[in-house]
Parts: structure tokens; C-alpha cells; sequence
């Protein structure tokens, strides 16, 4: 059976009702104006304060939260808080039959609340995010083992704060309109 060429694909795509995504008002949600300046979401997530999160993970999660919403610019007016509620949990997934645990399996759950600066402290959205990652066990020295649950525990940060400035984001477009 012969490829398919780009114009038979177009042609079949079209066929089915699969245009291509350029004429359906498809827009980035972190899109520039027509001036360069920041979209209206990026302006909105960079007067977010970042509310203190306890413990080391924490840490890294509110600095992974400041760098996606505020990049090098961390002054500026603050027109919001975003308080987090941030845990890991550990489950050993790979069990040897003398019960040794040669894998766990960490999963990092993050409650979060968008609230106004103002004197009513109003909602403007709520959320959660979850993300896992596993970490070998077995035969690891003390140290190497260490680095490895770190490097677990940083991953999750990153990638607890990407879900969350996506939806934050995905909110302050939709109230732009």
C-alpha cells in the first residue's frame, strides 16, 4: 500500500470534516497582543503572590509556581494570592518475596486556591493537581538513593506547577473574554 501524499491527507482530513486548525479561532492561551506586549493572561499571572508552602517540597513547588508566573520579574503590584496545600505520598510497587521494597511509587497531591486581594478575599478559582513519579530502591547506596528520591521530589514540583499556571491561565483568559 502506497503513503499517503500531503495533498491526499489534506484532502482526506477535509473530506472528513478535519480542517486544519488555522481558520477555527484557535488562540494560545499565553499569546502576546498584536503590540508584543503580554496577553491578558500573562499580565494576570504575574501580579500573583505565591503564599509561603511548608516543608522542603513545598519550597521547590512555590519557587516552580514564581518562575512560571512571574518569571525574572518578581515586582510589581499584587492583585491575587494563591495559597497551596502541597503533600507527597510514597507506595512501594515493586516488593520482593521477602517483603525488600525495590520501587516506590511517589505521587505529589496539590490543593490550591486563587483568591482576590481584595477585603472580601474572593474566590476566583479552586483547584487540585497530581503527579507521580517512581524511584528505584533496590541495591542503591544511601547517598545514590537520596539524590534519586530529591530528583523524584523536584520533578513533581515542576510538574505540579505546570498544571496549575495552565489552569490559573486558562481562568484569566477565559475572563478576558
Amino acid at each position: 500500500m502506497r503513503p499517503l501524499g500531503r495533498r491526499r491527507l489534506l484532502g482526506v482530513a477535509a473530506g472528513l470534516g478535519l480542517a486544519p486548525l488555522a481558520g477555527c479561532g484557535f488562540e494560545p492561551v499565553y499569546m502576546p497582543t498584536a503590540t508584543g506586549k503580554p496577553g491578558p493572561a500573562a499580565r494576570e499571572l504575574a501580579t500573583i503572590h505565591v503564599a509561603l508552602i511548608p516543608d522542603r517540597p513545598g519550597q521547590l513547588l512555590r519557587q516552580a509556581l514564581q518562575q512560571r508566573l512571574h518569571g525574572a520579574d518578581d515586582g510589581g503590584e499584587r492583585r491575587y494570592d494563591l495559597g497551596v496545600f502541597y503533600w507527597i505520598t510514597g507506595e512501594g510497587i515493586g516488593i520482593l518475596p521477602d517483603t525488600t521494597n525495590t520501587s516506590t511509587r511517589l505521587t505529589a497531591h496539590a490543593n490550591w486556591v486563587l483568591t482576590a486581594n481584595d477585603p472580601a478575599h474572593t474566590k476566583i478559582a479552586i483547584g487540585s493537581a497530581r503527579a507521580y513519579e517512581s524511584v528505584n530502591t533496590f541495591d542503591t547506596q544511601y547517598f545514590s538513593g537520596d539524590l534519586s528520591n530529591d530528583q523524584a521530589t523536584a520533578l513533581l514540583a515542576q510538574q505540579v506547577a505546570d498544571q496549575i499556571t495552565l489552569r490559573l491561565a486558562t481562568v484569566f483568559r477565559a475572563r478576558a473574554g
